[in-house]
């Protein structure tokens, strides 16, 4: 009895399907994507709409197969197609995480200059020049928004009142910032009291999009003492390491053969 690579959803009680292989040697629940089209009513509802690739424990039953069970592949070539179609709508990219800059900061000095209420001295500084490297491929870039500044005014028969909340848009400093655009949304409520008239609340929404680079920094101390003659000498050495996602075309290739070895090794 083969054991074939399939296209299924979970179950109507979603779960894996018991029929799926989940075993070491095989694979199951990858480059899943849904199997409905925008606009239409779904083919397949809750929760069954996204598709997954992996192995079945046994051959489809001619006689008939559960709504779970989607279809095989007829060969290599048929299942390297329907990668590369999943990968292409959802914009598979192969991302490398890179060390792209390391620095170092040297504070040295007695034990004593440390903790100081009221610096008075005795420590001194060096920085090594930072080292940089690049990494293979496009800077990786996030693309994400934020509300940025919500402003609430409260109109009553007395009078108004005015809060602001700003929450501005931060980023590792290694990162670049780009396509910045803000987007206006008012939202208005209002409540009547037949007792002490009417309150109206507007409240103004900025919503701000933006794009940044997938660049992050990450620093870390090490202190070390030595003592000479009754006198101690403490050293700080900050070491800060900068990280770059890199992203480079997905290899469809590769992935299909990966599973296609992975199959044939089961069913050898």
């Amino acid at each position: 009895m083969a054991q074939p690579i399939v296209k299924y959803t979970l179950s109507r009680r979603g779960q894996t399907p018991e029929w799926i292989d989940t075993s070491d040697a095989s694979f199951a629940g990858l480059h899943g994507i849904t199997g409905n089209k925008t606009g239409y009513i779904p083919k397949y509802e809750s929760p069954q709409e996204t598709i997954y690739l992996g192995i079945a424990s046994g051959d489809p039953d001619p006689d008939g197969t559960p709504d779970d069970y989607i279809g095989t592949f007829a060969n290599k070539t048929a299942l390297q197609t329907y990668i590369t179609a999943t990968g292409s709508t959802l914009q598979y990219k192969t991302t490398t995480g890179t060390v792209t800059g390391i620095q170092t900061a040297t504070t040295t000095g007695l034990s004593t200059a440390w903790g100081q209420t009221e610096y008075s001295g005795g420590l001194s500084t060096s920085t090594t020049t930072k080292h940089t490297a690049s990494g293979v491929g496009t800077v990786a870039t996030i693309s994400t928004s934020g509300v940025t500044k919500v402003v609430t005014v409260v109109d009553t028969t007395t009078g108004n009142s005015i809060s602001t909340v700003s929450n501005p848009v931060v980023i590792d400093a290694a990162s670049t910032l780009s396509g910045v655009s803000t987007s206006v949304g008012i939202v208005t409520t209002s409540s009547t009291d037949e007792f002490t008239g009417v309150t109206t609340t507007t409240t103004t929404t900025d919503t701000t999009s933006y794009t940044y680079t997938d660049v992050t920094t990450n620093s870390s101390t090490s202190t070390s003492e030595t003592t000479t003659d009754g006198v101690t000498t403490r050293t700080d050495t900050v070491t800060t390491i900068e990280s770059t996602n890199y992203e480079t075309s997905y290899d469809y290739a590769t992935e299909a053969t990966r599973l296609w070895n992975i199959y044939t090794a089961l069913n050898s």
